[in-house]
């Protein structure tokens, strides 16, 4: 984060988009961290309880939050690489939504990946939000099962 954090303080006083682009990858890995950090203690905890669930949504937005920094990654070095509906004050708003219609595979079309390689990416993304949330659909329902039969 700290990371993120200088190159966010360096690209507005150098006004480039390499730097920009870089602070978004910070960003990226941060959340990328946090996620699997989360994860990892949502698949070892023993009990099902509404905290448990409560992660579960953070991990899947935090997945969100992550594809997003990416493609502002992709917009900082491959400008247009994303065609959005209209001209947008806030392209870093525009992608998370971008982000999240794709993380749950809902794809309205306002917003169109255009090269192959961000094709690409939202196509992994689509695949990582359903897979998220068929395999932590199966830990927390084991947990329940689990704790019935106690």
């Amino acid at each position: 984060m700290l990371g993120s954090l200088i190159f966010l303080v360096a690209s507005n006083i150098f006004r480039s988009q390499a730097l920009n682009g870089i602070r978004w990858g910070f960003l990226a890995a941060f959340f990328a961290l946090a996620a699997v950090g989360l994860f990892c203690y949502l698949k070892n905890s023993r009990l099902l309880t509404q905290a448990h669930l409560f992660t579960a949504i953070n991990i899947y937005l935090l997945i969100g939050m992550f594809w997003a920094a990416i493609y502002c990654v992709m917009d900082a070095f491959y400008p247009g690489s994303i065609q959005l509906a209209g001209h947008p004050t806030d392209r870093q708003s525009e992608l998370l939504y971008f982000s999240l219609i794709t993380l749950s595979t809902i794809g309205y079309g306002d917003a169109v990946p255009v090269s192959g390689e961000t094709r690409m990416l939202a196509a992994l993304e689509g695949v990582t939000g359903v897979l998220y949330l068929a395999i932590t659909v199966a830990i927390l329902v084991s947990r329940f099962g689990r704790e019935l039969s106690d």
